[in-house]
């Protein structure tokens, strides 16, 4: 699994790191991403945009007030 602080990139510069390092994960792995706030924006946007994204798969959970971890899950081959 390929964990992804995000939290010190420029907000900028986050979407397509996060992107970046998705299609780098073989089909069956996990990104988690641990985000300043609740990255439902990310969600949509992979939902709508990445073929391989597993959306029923996707969890977050808020582990402090500015602390997300969101799993992003590729789809099996």
């Amino acid at each position: 699994m390929t964990r992804l602080d995000v939290r010190d990139i420029p907000p900028v510069n986050r979407h397509p790191t996060i992107h970046d390092e998705f299609d780098d994960l073989e089909p069956g792995e996990t990104l988690t991403i641990v985000n300043d706030h609740e990255p439902k924006p990310l969600f949509y946007e992979f939902q709508a945009e990445v073929e391989s994204f597993d959306a029923d798969g996707y969890e977050v959970e808020q582990i402090a007030p500015d602390e997300f971890v969101a799993r992003f899950p590729k789809q099996e081959a």
